[in-house]
């Protein structure tokens, strides 16, 4: 069975059945079947190579949605490219890949330009453009766009049936770039069913799921597109991603699925019309993609209530490992990241190798179909990731007695300060109690007298106030001094990598910049005992 096949099956049992609503108006399962067959066909002539890499370069659109199942039912290679990454970024992701083929949304040109690929574009519309368009019925495609002219001219042929072995690469996906630059990470048909499963099974979804795919769809939210629709849901596109907007659309819609990043979730809480409003339809508030504090995570519990949680990474997509809402209201469980999903192997290592007794934290390694291939013409960074057939994932945790997942960071973010290991996510969730602090990171930075001095990075929320020195005493009170911050650095706004995620790098390096015309005078500390 392929990924495509999950849709295939749905669209036969649900013809009439909304599968996509949004700006552009909805269409059918039925209709989703057809432009994405006209596509895959119009894919497969553009693209004659079985195995050629096709590029979209697009924001949350049902066009979108549209040339992403059409690459896969065409059996080419899908490469996702974030609008929100830079010019530089995606040019060489596109080169890098040789694509064949790039499809992008007007005004996203520039951001591939110089690249060899030949390119397809469309023109996003709303429901009342597009019913001035082609037919006159909303949410048809413009047939002005290239997009819409090929699904037009191919409308009613099939594609030629492609069945590659499952150990073939559906998908190339580029990491965040947070430590180093992008790596590309082959995904398989099989870790593909694989997420498909294990989402379908943790997540419990039928065929009256509503999902709200407001985080992008290059990203996180993709992972959720094959799951919903193949139980027969629906899936909405967002009207707008303004706090305020979002809110309005997943209570008026009544949405009962969402995935969010927690930077997203904290500016949703931040909004005064989030309390009081009918959240009975939404089963599925899931929080993913970066740690959440767990302050903030009790927080959206009281406002939202069903709160999840997973943990996945490219190289292991979506679902490592599952929190249902049940276990994430055991307080014990709030800074874990759920049990093992369904066809996932977890367990702990340390630097040789060795296998960890619960209990121990070291390197989390992960095993099964889940897993991906390896990256793309970098052999020796995929054997650098292997070990005995682990894939190590470069998060640092451990095991409890139940089979919880704890996470203690990147390892390569562990700061190691006068020989004492501090984990960032414990300073950064005692700081983000402190009322004034909106969003915070905790990095290492090149100490003479510690090896590694603890800094904070910190954005206090709009209006309010707080000295450097009020945040260490904060943080002094509620953990031993090895972990309390030396030095507090304010951001009007913290650097984020084009995921959204705080970019710890990004900001060790502005904070160096920052202490270099200070070398001369000590930044304040607080002597740890002897």
């Amino acid at each position: 069975m392929r990924p495509i096949d999950f849709l295939l099956r749905s669209a036969r049992r649900h013809p009439a059945k909304t599968a996509i609503s949004g700006p552009e108006g909805e269409i059918s399962y039925a209709e989703l079947l057809a432009r994405t067959e006209a596509l895959a066909a119009a894919f497969q002539a553009l693209v004659p190579d079985a195995r050629g890499r096709i590029a979209i370069c697009a924001g949350n659109h049902i066009a979108h949605v549209v040339a992403l199942f059409a690459t896969l039912l065409a059996g080419r290679i899908w490469v996702p490219l974030n609008p929100r990454a830079g010019q530089a970024e995606l040019s060489r992701i596109v080169e890098f890949t040789e694509a064949a083929l790039l499809v992008t949304e007007a005004g996203l040109e520039d951001k591939v330009a110089g690249t060899q690929a030949r390119r397809i574009g469309y023109v996003p519309q709303d429901a009342a453009h597009a019913a001035q368009r082609g037919n006159g019925k909303p949410g048809e495609l413009d047939e002005l766009d290239e997009l819409g002219a090929l699904i037009a001219e191919y409308r009613g042929r099939q594609p030629a049936a492609v069945r590659h072995d499952l150990g073939e690469t559906q998908a190339i996906k580029f990491t965040g770039g947070t430590t180093g630059a992008p790596k590309g990470v082959m995904q398989s048909y099989r870790a593909w069913n694989t997420t498909i499963v294990s989402i379908m099974q943790a997540m419990r979804l039928d065929e009256h799921e509503r999902y709200l795919a407001v985080a992008s769809i290059t990203h996180g939210t993709s992972t959720f597109l094959l799951p919903v629709l193949g139980c027969g849901g629906t899936v909405l596109l967002p009207t707008s991603t303004r706090p305020r907007d979002v809110l309005d659309q997943l209570e008026h819609d009544r949405v009962t699925a969402v995935f969010m990043p927690p930077t997203l979730i904290y500016s949703l809480l931040e909004d005064e019309t989030a309390r009081g409003r009918d959240w009975s339809a939404l089963r599925h508030f899931v929080y993913a993609a970066a740690p959440m504090r767990r302050d903030k995570i009790l927080e959206a519990q009281q406002v939202f209530g069903h709160v999840e949680t997973g943990y996945g990474q490219t190289e292991a997509p979506a679902i490592i490992s599952y929190m249902p809402v049940d276990d994430l209201l055991d307080a014990r469980n709030l800074d874990s990241v759920g049990r093992a999903a369904l066809m996932t192997e977890i367990a702990i290592m340390d630097t040789a190798g060795r296998l960890l007794p619960t209990g121990e934290t070291g390197e989390v390694v992960v095993r099964g179909d889940l897993v991906m291939s390896g990256y793309w013409k970098q052999p020796e960074k995929t054997a650098e990731t292997f070990h005995d057939g682990w894939l190590r994932t470069g998060d640092g945790g451990y095991l409890d007695e139940r089979g919880f997942l704890f996470l203690k960071d990147r390892v390569r973010d562990m700061i190691i300060t006068g020989g004492f290991n501090v984990y960032p996510t414990d300073v950064e969730n005692a700081l983000g109690k402190h009322p004034a602090v909106y969003d915070c990171a905790v990095i290492g930075v090149d100490d003479a007298k510690w090896g590694e001095a603890v800094h904070a990075a910190v954005q206090l929320r709009a209006g309010e106030q707080a000295t450097g020195d009020e945040l260490i005493a904060w943080v002094r009170a509620r953990l031993d001094p090895v972990k309390t911050p030396k030095a507090v650095h304010f951001f009007e706004q913290l650097p984020r990598t084009a995921n959204g995620k705080v970019s710890k790098k990004d900001a060790r390096a502005d904070i160096v910049r920052r202490m270099e015309p200070m070398q001369s005078t000590q930044p304040p500390h607080i002597d740890i005992p002897t």
